[in-house]
């Protein structure tokens, strides 16, 4: 059994058909869970240590290490059953598309900074620290997410393409579907 079949036998059924019906976003979601641990902790490790002056650039750097995770993650499970474009080309278009991400994902925290000038010696270390999590970390993440998945369903994992990449259509079971790894 799955990880995502432990979870689903566990969840009340009007709302276990709901997760069901919507497996590519609660797959992405999880897959963005992941990453998004990944950025904050690779984000937090440089802008306390050696980009402790450039916390923008630390993000960046961070945000694309978890954009390398994210592609592997979402071709191989989250969308596994979209795209057959060749690799190269799938890939191109996951890293522009994640691009436009990673301005959107930063936006908000350059502006925080530089902008509304929420940094030392204007707000005190924790005013700034605050107002870094929720403009970088909230505020640019829901950004770039909702863009992203609009984005890779449309242009990088088309459903139109699907079925090509694992060789026949998905599961009629949704739940095994779900479930695949």
């Amino acid at each position: 059994m799955t990880v995502v079949d432990s979870v689903l036998s566990r969840v009340p059924e009007p709302l276990r058909r709901l997760l069901i019906k919507h497996r590519e976003l609660l797959k992405f979601a999880i897959v963005g869970g992941t990453t998004f641990v990944i950025d904050n902790g690779i984000w937090y490790l440089l802008k306390l240590t050696v980009l402790e002056e450039k916390p923008v650039t630390a993000k960046i750097i961070a945000i694309i290490v978890a954009t390398i995770v994210s592609y592997v993650l979402n071709r191989e499970w989250s969308f596994r059953t979209r795209g057959g474009r060749e690799r190269a080309h799938e890939a191109a278009l996951f890293f522009l598309i994640s691009g436009v991400g990673v301005a959107l994902n930063s936006a908000p925290l350059w502006a925080s900074r530089y902008v509304l000038e929420l940094e030392e010696p204007h707000v005190s270390r924790l005013v700034q620290e605050i107002a870094d999590f929720a403009s970088g970390s909230i505020i640019g993440m829901l950004l770039a997410m909702f863009f992203r998945f609009w984005a890779f369903k449309r242009w990088v994992f088309p459903d139109e393409l699907g079925h090509t990449r694992r060789g026949g259509p998905p599961s009629d079971d949704p739940v095994e579907e779900l479930g695949h790894s």
